[in-house]
């Protein structure tokens, strides 16, 4: 059984940065799809960015150019690299992983992810 864990999360000024941390742990790691979603306050939950299985990443049209995915294959951690912060950004952070999907695509739904994380809040401020 898989644990996927989060950190990172915090209080920033807008137009700050954070990076957020996922740690995937147990029986095996890859070759999952890895992806970071977040939910706003009465708002649904969106996926951020994501890896595929074949290790190719994917950025959501609202944060492309302000987020960075990358990833540590030797401590099973992948990262959210986040910048120029917005108010719209505050969100619950959720890391997710699964065996769905393709090499080259991530998948979108997050009913297709196996193990999640317990979350981590990001609250920016103006």
């Amino acid at each position: 059984q898989e644990q996927v864990v989060e950190s990172g999360g915090g209080l920033v000024q807008a137009g700050g940065s954070l990076r957020l941390t996922c740690t995937v742990s147990g029986r095996s790691y890859r070759p999952y799809a890895t992806s970071w979603y977040r939910q706003a306050p009465g708002k649904e939950r969106d996926l951020v960015a994501a890896f595929s299985r074949g290790g190719y990443a994917y950025y959501s049209y609202s944060v492309k150019g302000r987020i960075t995915i990358s990833r540590d294959d030797a401590k099973n951690t992948v990262f959210l690299q986040m910048n120029s912060l917005k108010p719209e950004d505050t969100a619950v952070y959720s890391c997710a992983a699964g065996a769905a999907g393709s090499f080259l695509n991530p998948p979108i739904a997050e009913d297709q992810y196996e193990y999640w994380g317990q979350g981590t809040q990001v609250t920016v401020s103006s």
